[in-house]
C-alpha cells in the first residue's frame, strides 16, 4: 500500500528551518520560522517560567489525565488576560475554554467545530497570511477563500479595499482575522479601523475567528488587545484561538486554547459540549505541562509582574531591531525605503526580496528566509546586522 506514495513537498517554513540546521556555514541566519532569539542567537527559557516549574515540580502529585477541556485554571486565566478579569463576557458566563496543543490545534479544534455546524459555510483569511491557515482549514473539510488586506508592495494596509473585501463575505461564513502583529508582514488596523471592521463583520453575519498568537509582542498586553475586544459587544458571537509559544516562550510544550464567545450562557455550555466532542475524537485531552506553567505565572503576583518584564524586554529588543534594520539598510541601499519595518509590530515582516534573491541569499550567504520574502525580525541580532545588510544590498 506504501510504494506507490509519493515524497510530500517540504514545508515553506519548517522545511527550511531543517535545511537551516544542516548548513555548516558558521555565520548562517534563521530568519524563516517565528522563534524569538536574544542577542546572543538563543531562544531563552524565561526566568519566570524556570521558577514556575520549579514550584509545580516541588507540588506535583500526579500525571493523570486532563479533563477534554483542559486545567481549568488555565482556561479562567487567559480568558482574564484577553477580555479583562471583569469584563462582561466573563461575569455573564457566555463563554467557555477548551485548552489545546498549540494555537494550531486550536485552530485545528475551530476548523472541526465549524465543519460540524456549519457544514457549508467557506472561512475567509487574509490576503496574504500565515500559510498554515488554509491548510489547517481545508484538513478540516471547509472551503478556503481571501479577502483584501496589503497594498501589492505588501509595505501598507489598503483598508479601503479591505473592509470593501469583507462586506462582500456571504451570511453564515467565517472570517478569520489576525488579533495583531499579523503575520507574515507585521501591519495592524489602527483602533478606529478594528471598529470598522467588527461593524462590518456583524453587519454581514459573518462569524469572527481571530486567530491571538502574539499578545504583548505589539504595543503592550492591554493595547494588543483592542481589536479582540473591539469584538466583544453585548449578544456578540466569535472564537479565538490563542497561543502562548510566543508570550512565554513556550514554544515545544504546545500551549494554546480555543475560546468561543456565545449570546448566553446556556449558548455556552451547549457549544462546550460541542468542542468537547470534536477534542475528544482529535487529541482526546491536552498535555498538562505548559498549561499550568502559564496559569501558575498569571495567578502568582510576583510571577506575573516577572513576566511582564520579561515580555516587555523582548518585545522592545523586536521593535529596537526593525529600527537598526531600516537604518543600516538606509545605508547600504539609500535607494530602496524599508520604512515600513519600523512602524510594524510583532517578529515577522516583508522584506520586498523576489524569491530569486531571498534564494540567493541563502546560498550564497547562509541567510534562510521564506520566498515570499517574509523575515522573521525576532532572530536579528546586533552583532549580525551589518552583515546581515550587506549580504541582502548584494542580491538587490
Amino acid at each position: 500500500m506504501f510504494e506507490n506514495i509519493q515524497p510530500a513537498p517540504p514545508d515553506a517554513i519548517l522545511g527550511l528551518t531543517e535545511a537551516f540546521r544542516n548548513d555548516p556555514n558558521p555565520n548562517k541566519v534563521n530568519l524563516t520560522v517565528g522563534v524569538y532569539k536574544d542577542a546572543t542567537g538563543q531562544t531563552p527559557i524565561l526566568n519566570c517560567v524556570k521558577q514556575a516549574e520549579k514550584r509545580l515540580l516541588e507540588s506535583a502529585s500526579t500525571k493523570s489525565y486532563l479533563g477534554i477541556d483542559g486545567l481549568p485554571q488555565f482556561g479562567s486565566r487567559i480568558r482574564d488576560l484577553m477580555f479583562g478579569a471583569d469584563h462582561e463576557i466573563i461575569t455573564s458566563g457566555r463563554s467557555t475554554v477548551v485548552q489545546a496543543p498549540g494555537g494550531t490545534g486550536a485552530l485545528r479544534v475551530a476548523g472541526d467545530f465549524i465543519k460540524t455546524i456549519s457544514p457549508q459555510a467557506t472561512i475567509w483569511s487574509s490576503d496574504p497570511t500565515w500559510p498554515n491557515h488554509p491548510k489547517v482549514f481545508a484538513a478540516a473539510g471547509l472551503q478556503t477563500a481571501s479577502y483584501a488586506y496589503l497594498n501589492s508592495a505588501g509595505t501598507t494596509l489598503e483598508f479601503d479595499t479591505m473592509l470593501a473585501s469583507l462586506k462582500q463575505i456571504p451570511a453564515g461564513d467565517v472570517v478569520c482575522l489576525h488579533g495583531c502583529c499579523h503575520n507574515p508582514s507585521g501591519i495592524d488596523p489602527t483602533a478606529e479601523q478594528w471598529k470598522q471592521i467588527a461593524d462590518a463583520v456583524y453587519d454581514r453575519g459573518i462569524l469572527p475567528l481571530l486567530d491571538f498568537a502574539y499578545q504583548g509582542f505589539g504595543d503592550g498586553i492591554e493595547e494588543d488587545a483592542a481589536g479582540l475586544r473591539e469584538f466583544c459587544r453585548g449578544g456578540s458571537e466569535f472564537l479565538v484561538s490563542s497561543s502562548y509559544s510566543k508570550n512565554f516562550g513556550l514554544y515545544r510544550e504546545r500551549v494554546g486554547a480555543l475560546t468561543a464567545v456565545t449570546a448566553n450562557s446556556d449558548s455556552a455550555a451547549t457549544v462546550l459540549s460541542q468542542l468537547k466532542a470534536t477534542v475528544r475524537a482529535n487529541y482526546s485531552n491536552p498535555p498538562a505541562h505548559g498549561g499550568e506553567i502559564v496559569a501558575k505565572i498569571l495567578g502568582d503576583v510576583e510571577l506575573r509582574d516577572q513576566w511582564v518584564e520579561e515580555l516587555t524586554a523582548m518585545r522592545e529588543r523586536i521593535n529596537l531591531m526593525r529600527q537598526l534594520f531600516v537604518d543600516t539598510m538606509k545605508e547600504k541601499v539609500p535607494q530602496r525605503d524599508f520604512s515600513h519595518l519600523a512602524s510594524g509590530r510583532g517578529m515577522f515582516a516583508f522584506s520586498g526580496l523576489t524569491a530569486e534573491q531571498v534564494d540567493q541569499l541563502r546560498e550564497e550567504h547562509g541567510i534562510y528566509a521564506v520566498r515570499n520574502g517574509r523575515i522573521n525580525v525576532g532572530g536579528m541580532a546586533e552583532n549580525n546586522m551589518d552583515d546581515l545588510c550587506t549580504a541582502i544590498a548584494s542580491v538587490l
